[in-house]
């Protein structure tokens, strides 16, 4: 029976010592980066182990098998998703729209590195359609909530549109600074500026005192 592949009868092991989980943390960002730089397919338990510095046995002693390696990465790169957007939310009331539009923009930049398997997970999966939807759905929720926080009177419903156009603006800048877009040197900051137009243009009519934003004048 293929290791990499079958699914185990025993679930992970949740570690219940403070080492046990930094050992689960170490070989999660091993198979992390293995998968973003070679896909799932391609990453092996014992290239993971290796990767972290570990034996294979520590390794199967919290995974039973790779499948549980990635399943226990999506469910980590989603709580990522959800603790950052909850957090800017928290943020967002003490914001102006322009400062907003550049925290968001800058947001799928910050964010990659630490879900930077996702994409190799959505693509090997056969679940990837349920995972993007989770994904995106927790990511436009998540900056529908900032907008509604930053501009009260907001409509949810529009908020979400306005959303989906950040998240896609934020996908594009992206590429744009990974070069898997096509750009210039100085085609980032006009993808910035366009989004703080954007977000003043749109927030504008539903700001309710505006002028008690605290940081973040546009530039």
């Amino acid at each position: 029976m293929d290791s990499n592949t079958s699914r185990a009868k025993r679930t992970p092991l949740q570690p219940l010592r403070s080492a046990g989980r930094q050992r689960v943390e170490e070989l999660l960002a091993a198979a992390s980066d293995l998968m973003a730089e070679r896909g799932y397919e391609a990453t092996t338990m014992a290239e993971i182990a290796a990767r972290a510095g570990a034996k294979i046995g520590s390794l199967y002693r919290f995974f039973p098998n790779k499948e549980a390696v990635a399943d226990a990465l999506v469910q980590r790169h989603i709580a990522i998703l959800e603790d950052e957007y909850a957090a800017l939310a928290k943020r967002a009331a003490t914001l102006s729209p322009e400062a907003l539009a550049d925290i968001l923009i800058e947001l799928l930049v910050t964010l990659h590195p630490r879900v930077k398997s996702l994409s190799a997970l959505m693509e090997a999966r056969t679940d990837k359609m349920e995972i993007r939807d989770r994904a995106r759905g927790h990511a436009v929720a998540g900056i529908a909530a900032a907008l509604r926080v930053c501009t009260p009177g907001l409509d949810e419903a529009l908020a979400k549109d306005i959303a989906a156009v950040v998240l896609n603006t934020m996908k594009v800048l992206r590429g744009m600074l990974a070069n898997d877009a096509p750009t210039t040197s100085g085609a980032p900051d006009e993808l910035r500026r366009m989004n703080r137009l954007y977000l003043s243009d749109r927030l504008a009519p539903f700001r309710r005192g505006s002028d008690s934003a605290t940081d973040g004048k546009t530039r």
